[in-house]
């Protein structure tokens, strides 16, 4: 854009600009880039046969990426900086993020068997869950998250983070993976639990809007 259009340019397309670039918006955009980075790490070891520090590699960038989820939301609270982008891409920023790394861990037969159910299981409620929001959202209801559900996040990370390590880490601390696939369950189960909150408050609106 020349200098020209600068001049005339709307003051809202500015505000809309400094919206876009919000920190909160950065650290959500930083956790959609390492959604790629971990596959290709996980892709690397499984597929080509890439060195067990690529798990560790793409451990650390996990782990940074979910350290933003928490980051985002704490800047938006301290300084204000609420943005309408900033809450529609958060939510699909951590099912990105949950998603890629079930589906590359599924592929690398770290979870395995019946281990497959939980996270199919966690796949399946975020999918469900999001259109629930959606529908919601269109009537102008709104669901809090509870406790129970942060926790339930808090689960699906770790239990994410012990699989990433895997055989790598089997090799420094031997249950590393077990450990993980425990965790995956409790989440799983944690899951379906506070699924049931949405699927109440949608089919009570949906009930009432039916008549």
């Amino acid at each position: 854009m020349d200098q020209g259009n600068k001049a005339t340019a709307r003051p809202g397309a500015a505000r809309a600009d400094d919206q876009t670039f919000a920190v909160p918006n950065l650290l959500t955009y930083a956790r959609i880039a390492a959604v790629p980075l971990i596959a290709a790490c996980l892709f690397q070891v499984s597929v080509f046969g890439g060195g067990l520090w690529l798990r560790w590699a793409a451990l650390t960038i996990f782990i940074l990426a979910a350290l933003t989820d928490m980051l985002d939301g704490w800047y938006a609270r301290r300084f204000g900086q609420w943005t309408t982008i900033g809450r529609m891409l958060d939510p699909i920023a951590d099912k990105l993020l949950v998603g890629a790394c079930l589906l590359m861990l599924a592929a690398d037969d770290t979870i395995k068997g019946w281990s497959l159910w939980a996270a199919l299981i966690i796949l399946c409620r975020e999918i469900l869950v999001s259109g629930m929001r959606e529908y919601l959202a269109e009537l102008r209801v709104s669901v809090p998250v509870s406790q129970l559900g942060k926790w339930k996040t808090f689960m699906q990370l770790l239990a994410i983070g012990f699989l990433l390590a895997g055989e790598a880490g089997d090799k420094v601390f031997p249950p590393t993976t077990q450990i993980g696939l425990a965790l995956l369950w409790l989440s799983a189960l944690l899951t379906l639990y506070t699924g049931y909150d949405y699927f109440r408050a949608g089919a009570r609106h949906l009930v009432r809007n039916s008549r």
